[in-house]
């Protein structure tokens, strides 16, 4: 409350704070979760990236099991703290692949979604097999609001904390 109290006639509109916090997945250790959790944090978020066959290939050091795990596991452990997971599109995966990780993702208790454009970040990393039209971004929000997420936040240029606030 005193925080509040110093910032309340600043100007700025809203001075809570709150938190969303994007991890690893722990490589499947559940008590570090469970630190992460005890923190209380407002979201936990923890990005799946990519469809299982691309995993070995985009993300060496994680497991696509894990990773569901880890997101079945923030429910089970603290179903108030809603879970958060973010999707990269562009990177050889098939319509067939991204509606199955969705609905992987959908049946661990995640709610919240976001789907964006995988950009190369240097010349040392993948290439962009594709760029994802927004008309095609905006049909997988539909699906994924079919499919059941709550929130979802698709657009090219859409990243993991996209409009966190709102969410």
């Amino acid at each position: 409350m005193e925080r509040y109290e110093k910032y309340k006639d600043s100007g700025v509109a809203d001075a809570t704070a709150r938190v969303e916090v994007l991890i690893p997945d722990f490589q499947g250790d559940a008590d570090a979760l469970k630190t992460v959790l005890d923190a209380r944090p407002d979201v936990l978020n923890h990005n799946v990236e990519t469809v299982p066959r691309l995993y070995e290939t985009v993300r060496p050091e994680a497991v696509y099991d894990w990773s569901l795990e880890l997101l079945r596991r923030v429910g089970e452990m603290t179903p108030d703290i809603p879970a958060k997971s973010g999707l990269m599109l562009g990177l050889g995966e098939t319509d067939a692949e991204i509606r199955e990780t969705l609905e992987d993702i959908h049946r661990t208790g995640c709610r919240m979604r976001t789907l964006g454009q995988y950009l190369q970040p240097s010349k040392d990393h993948l290439p962009v097999d594709r760029y994802v039209s927004p008309e095609a971004f905006e049909e997988w929000r539909h699906v994924a609001l079919i499919i059941g997420f709550e929130e979802v936040a698709s657009g090219p240029f859409v990243r993991s904390s996209y409009e966190a606030k709102r969410f």
